[in-house]
């Protein structure tokens, strides 16, 4: 099958090279030269505007974009929208929020186009695992477009299907990023506990690797954690500062709007947001507090 590509970052990349490898016919578009080439040197047909990559593809035409979310992603939209013709598809693959894919939805039928919302997983990994991806839009649409998401998928019959209508594959992307967000920091204190324990002088490493193997709690995630204590064990080349997506937010605010507890998935967010805080003001408070009304000791800044 023939595919656009608009952005050529790692993941964007790497689909391409899983897609042409895969038998199907590339033409990638990214702001930036260097991937453009870079991607021409596995076998996809280069553009340099927008506008190229439409002429360049057959019809009906299937562009899938890979940008980061909001502004920029509803810049390309709107962008393709004025290029495309009637019965083109549009894909966005990226972390976009599911409120802003049925808007684009509904914005897209007016011009008689077709769009998918696909929430993608796999990351780097993605080019030699495959990815896991949760569709939504018009059934019959996506089933046109089934050889592509069996490609990239991990095996054909594995790993990605239809989820429902317009936006629900962002939603059920979101959903999976937020329990993403609890499984790492329940692994990150876990192992917190077991460095803590000095006296049976643990080796972190090699804990991970035993729980890789039997352990209910064995997961990719834990195969990934295990590498990275086998590379630094005290992890003395990172700083403590952990960013996060929006995807998580948005677990956040739904389960608030929906009136579902979600403790874990808000304390991992909370946990996230504290990382990046040098000098938490609030934990500078406690010990004023403490010293006010006990005279407890405290530590002054230098």
């Amino acid at each position: 099958m023939n595919i656009g590509m608009i952005g050529l970052g790692k993941m964007g990349a790497n689909m391409v090279a899983r897609l042409i490898k895969g038998g199907h016919n590339v033409v990638a578009y990214d702001i930036n030269e260097d991937p453009i080439k870079a991607v021409e040197e596995l076998g996809a047909i280069g553009a340099r505007t927008i506008e190229e990559m439409v002429e360049k593809l057959p019809q009906p035409r299937l562009v899938w974009v890979m940008v980061p979310s909001g502004k920029i992603t509803d810049d390309t939209i709107t962008t393709l929208a004025g290029k495309l013709s009637k019965g083109d598809t549009i894909i966005d693959g990226g972390n976009s929020n599911y409120k802003d894919s049925m808007r684009h939805s509904v914005e897209l039928a007016e011009k008689e186009l077709n769009f998918i919302d696909v929430g993608t997983s796999g990351g780097i990994w993605g080019l030699a695992e495959g990815y896991s991806m949760m569709i939504g839009g018009d059934k019959e649409v996506v089933e046109n477009f089934r050889p592509i998401f069996e490609t990239l998928a991990p095996a054909a019959d594995l790993g990605w299907g239809y989820v429902g209508p317009a936006g629900s594959g962002h939603f059920v992307k979101m959903i999976h990023n937020g329990i993403e967000y609890g499984m790492m920091q329940s692994y990150a204190e876990g192992f917190e506990i077991l460095k803590a324990k000095k006296e049976f002088g643990l080796k972190l490493a090699e804990i991970a690797e035993i729980w890789r193997y039997g352990s209910v709690v064995r997961s990719w995630l834990l195969d990934l954690t295990a590498e990275a204590l086998t590379e630094d064990e005290d992890l003395s080349a990172l700083k403590a500062w952990v960013p996060d997506s929006g995807e998580g937010r948005w677990t956040v605010f739904e389960a608030i709007d929906l009136d579902v507890a979600a403790p874990v998935i808000t304390l991992s967010l909370q946990r996230r947001i504290r990382s990046r805080m040098e000098e938490p003001y609030s934990d500078k408070l406690l010990a004023a507090m403490r010293n006010k009304f006990g005279g407890h000791a405290v530590k002054k800044a230098k």
